[in-house]
């Protein structure tokens, strides 16, 4: 992997799995192959957190993590490829990537089988990690909320493998305009970019969460839902995207093995993913090769 920095965010406290510090060791298994000399870690506080009247659960320690990550973010150089943790690990990267860019330059695609959308009146959990977009669009309590530059406007998101919607965020999405490419659709990975740039950005973040894979295709994940994206659908989709437009950043998110033996079953999956993210693309790759002659 080449021409990325790395940032290790194993939060815990945005889940609302019983299982939740699994994640923990997700972000260790994934980050035992990272390159070392340009990975970063977030110190994550032990405690879970408080509400503090907030409606997010384990508030305290969530808006503790988005304060750390932004100062480490502001030391590293960019691409920054956040390895998480939940989904709410990404909540600074995200911010800190739309602030560095012109206004509307970036667009974020967010593979995921959830859209992560509820507010605090809707979520049925009140688990930060169902309300990170939201929160990327404004709407949220102070400390986590964005504002300023990087606040997401709803015609710079694209909802990809999104299958399963609470009913309050799917009228959020229609309200809002919002894109969506349907898992099936990914087949075709010009669908994708079409919808990038549908969107008028040069520049796009790419989040995944690993839940927007078939369960047949990957076993550590706390939320699966069925009729996934095949691996390979996933890394044509987002090479395709990297030939197209500037990589902002990225995330992986949501890996929660079992155990140690789990882990390493799935790890070859999740680095092909990271590889598709951070390694050559075919027009880099061609450029390359010619210069060499």
């Amino acid at each position: 992997m080449s021409g990325a920095s790395f940032l290790v965010v194993p939060q815990w406290q945005g889940s609302g799995s019983s299982r939740a510090m699994r994640l923990i060791d997700g972000a260790d298994a994934i980050r035992g192959d990272l390159p070392g000399a340009r990975t970063h870690q977030v110190p994550v506080p032990a405690a879970a957190g408080e509400s503090l009247g907030s409606g997010v659960n384990r508030f305290s320690s969530l808006a503790a993590v988005r304060e750390a990550t932004e100062a480490e973010l502001a030391l590293l150089e960019a691409p920054v490829v956040t390895v998480g943790g939940d989904c709410g690990a990404e909540l600074a990267p995200i911010q800190h990537a739309l602030a560095a860019h012109p206004a509307g330059s970036v667009a974020v695609v967010w593979f995921d089988a959830h859209g992560d959308l509820n507010d605090v009146d809707s979520s049925p959990s009140g688990a930060f990690h169902g309300m990170v977009l939201r929160a990327l669009l404004g709407d949220g309590p102070d400390g986590l909320a964005s504002t300023g530059p990087s606040v997401l406007a709803p015609a710079q998101l694209v909802l990809a493998g999104v299958r399963a919607l609470d009913d309050g965020e799917s009228a959020f999405v229609e309200q809002g305009g919002i894109r969506v490419v349907a898992p099936g659709e990914l087949d075709d990975p010009e669908a994708i970019v079409n919808a990038v740039a549908a969107t008028g950005a040069t520049a796009v973040y790419i989040h995944i969460d690993l839940d927007v894979l078939d369960p047949s295709t990957i076993d550590g994940i706390g939320y699966p839902e069925p009729f996934g994206v095949l691996p390979e659908r996933l890394t044509e989709a987002i090479r395709a995207l990297r030939r197209r437009f500037e990589l902002a950043g990225a995330g992986l998110m949501e890996f929660a093995p079992e155990n140690p033996d789990a882990a390493a079953h799935d790890l070859p999956v999740i680095l092909r993913i990271l590889g598709s993210l951070t390694g050559p693309t075919a027009s880099q790759a061609a450029v390359g090769a010619e210069g060499a002659r």
